[in-house]
């Protein structure tokens, strides 16, 4: 399984996880994470697509196949793109900004196309620019 047993280990230690934190995270026994990073055991492609979720990569990714479009800084982060990082903690940080984002995904385009044009709307009421056109 090429090298697998390296490329997990090292996400692992690059997150700061023990075994038996990775292993209750993630679901699978300690002693079956000691053996997939000594080469002992391999994992089956359920447990592959667990631990590429848990770590935020691709599947070929763990299996050593993809290492040309994936830098080293971003191996792990949840985010590759700073400006999409700087809205999702935005949103986990105000709780008005997260119930709205929450309520949206529910939302058929109409309705969230509604919602924006709410939103500019209201926007423009606020700085004064509202001249009752709607637009």
């Amino acid at each position: 399984m090429g090298n697998f047993k390296n490329i997990f280990k090292q996400l692992r230690l690059s997150n700061g996880l023990t075994q038996a934190e990775i292993s209750s995270k993630i679901g699978i026994s300690r002693s079956t994470i000691g053996m997939y990073e000594t080469g002992a055991r391999e994992p089956d492609f359920k447990t592959l697509e667990k631990i590429a979720d848990f770590f935020n990569v691709d599947i070929d990714y763990l299996l050593g196949r993809n290492h040309k479009n994936i830098s080293t800084e971003t191996i792990g982060r949840y985010y590759t793109n700073e400006e999409t990082a700087k809205a999702a903690q935005e949103i986990f940080e105000n709780k008005e900004l997260r119930a709205l984002f929450d309520v949206q995904r529910d939302m058929d385009p109409e309705d969230l196309k509604a919602l924006h044009n709410m939103a500019l709307a209201l926007k423009r009421k606020e700085r004064g620019n509202d001249d009752g056109t709607g637009c």
